[in-house]
């Protein structure tokens, strides 16, 4: 049993918010702060009205004015307040503080904890629809190790004082979660929209760290915000990090590559390679400000039936061994994916990918469910000076390329439209030896325990699956 529940007076909850506040204030051994910047103290409110709150409240602040919470917590570097490196100020701040002021040997027992949100909602023009980061740094046992939960969240309706008591709920559910349900990362998470529609409020990043969530891979946490419509995409960085993707992607110049990467192979690589070169070259594109995303769709996971969580992970391990930035998506059309892109960006995007994916692209059934069907998609698709960098296809003895690829009739005027206008431009520099590599066809090898696959992947993906035992059988 967690120390959290020892001594804890029989409690019969009914998990309704004001429930989760009063058993978190009769618990005698959880105490802490609350910081709550830029929506009003809307959780510590909840525990406030829940009543019992003197024994888990040491102290709340709401350090509004800029000048104020720079003085306790720092001045941010950036002068902007509602990010996560703020949050984390104001987590670590906190936690020594109590740490400071609280007599150990007068609370032995005592479990420390600080909640923090920096948050801005929707401004008055409505323009603007809010967000924030919101977090919890708490103990399991006294004296124990700190843990850490940190979500950021983006608002979806259109009321300031309704952005506000969601919040407020959010914030419980996050403070309850913590000490109930650290044991198990995705009922906890789950447990964040208790008594608030998935409609209201958007979580797209999440990080759990700590001992209590030392066998969590945050990136399955991602995959789980995606599984339960929470969001539409997620992202993680080359440390195994979830990553808010409005960071990653504002105002930069974006090539994306999607794929199935089971594994990666010399041909996802000569695409990349080749691709990267001929975008850096484009006179709107700025090398510094320039960032490439490995995109895999929820379908690209489901290769049989539900997703494989450790086939999901071993596909990651490669890419984020590789250095690469990967998103996964509900987007099931391109255009989409371009959508999402321009809401953080109007700088130039490409898009790297096979003859087959873009012959797939010109078929008009995919377009049914819009009104304007495939202008309408191609219209949103073809973003401002979006560029196709399209990868050949080997057919028996022939090279497919954008000179010579067929597109379903209809289609053939359309299709040449956007070729002749520069579109969509030829990687004329491929490795003609590796055209007859099929991921699909690899993966089969390994699992099968054939031999030979080695030569079809990079050095290091082969040396990783061999050392680590990737995509095999259990």
């Amino acid at each position: 049993m967690s120390h959290v529940l020892k001594g804890e007076k029989d409690f019969q909850s009914s998990h309704s918010v004001e429930n989760k506040a009063l058993r978190i204030n009769l618990n005698k051994n959880i105490y802490g702060t609350f910081a709550e910047i830029g929506a009003g103290q809307e959780t510590v409110r909840n525990f406030f009205r829940a009543g019992g709150a003197s024994g888990t409240i040491a102290k709340t602040i709401s350090a509004y004015d800029k000048d104020f919470s720079d003085a306790i917590y720092g001045r941010e570097p950036q002068g902007r307040y509602v990010t996560e490196a703020r949050l984390k100020d104001m987590l670590n701040f906190e936690t020594r503080l109590i740490e400071e002021l609280i007599s150990k040997e007068k609370h032995p027992n005592k479990i420390f904890f600080s909640y923090a949100n920096t948050v801005a909602t929707i401004d008055f023009a409505k323009k603007y629809k809010g967000h924030g980061w919101v977090g919890i740094k708490f103990q399991t046992e006294p004296g124990g190790a700190y843990n850490q939960i940190i979500i950021h969240i983006q608002f979806q309706e259109n009321n300031a004082i309704q952005q506000q008591n969601t919040l407020g709920l959010m914030g419980v559910n996050l403070i309850y979660g913590a000490f109930y349900y650290h044991d198990n990362p995705k009922k906890l998470l789950k447990s964040l929209y208790d008594h608030i529609d998935v409609d209201k409020v958007e979580i797209d990043a999440i990080n759990f760290h700590g001992p209590a969530f030392s066998a969590v891979d945050n990136r399955l946490l991602s995959l789980e915000l995606l599984r339960k419509g929470i969001t539409e995409a997620v992202m993680f960085n080359a440390d195994a990090n979830n990553v808010l993707p409005a960071t990653v992607l504002y105002k930069k110049n974006i090539l994306t590559l999607r794929g199935s990467f089971r594994p990666v192979t010399k041909v996802n690589m000569n695409m990349y390679e080749e691709s990267l070169k001929l975008f850096l070259k484009e006179r709107k594109v700025d090398p510094e400000n320039t960032t490439v995303i490995f995109e895999m769709t929820l379908n690209n996971l489901k290769a049989e039936g539900d997703i494989d969580e450790k086939d999901f992970l071993d596909r990651a391990r490669l890419l984020c061994a590789m250095g690469h930035t990967v998103m996964i998506s509900n987007f099931q059309e391109y255009y989409k994916v371009v959508e999402y892109f321009s809401q953080h960006t109007k700088a130039q995007m490409g898009l790297a990918m096979g003859v087959n994916t873009l012959t797939d692209i010109f078929e008009a059934k995919y377009y049914t469910h819009l009104s304007g069907g495939i202008l309408e998609a191609f219209g949103k698709l073809f973003f401002k000076n979006l560029k196709i960098y399209l990868y050949p296809l080997k057919e028996g003895d022939i090279i497919l390329n954008s000179d010579n690829l067929k597109v379903e009739k209809g289609m053939k005027e359309l299709y040449k439209f956007f070729k002749d206008n520069g579109r969509v431009v030829d990687i004329e520099n491929y490795q003609p030896e590796i055209l007859d590599i099929f991921s699909r066809e690899v993966h089969k090898m390994i699992r099968e325990g054939e031999e030979g696959w080695e030569k079809s992947l990079p050095e290091q993906t082969s040396k990783m699956i061999l050392e680590e035992k990737l995509f095999q059988t259990s």
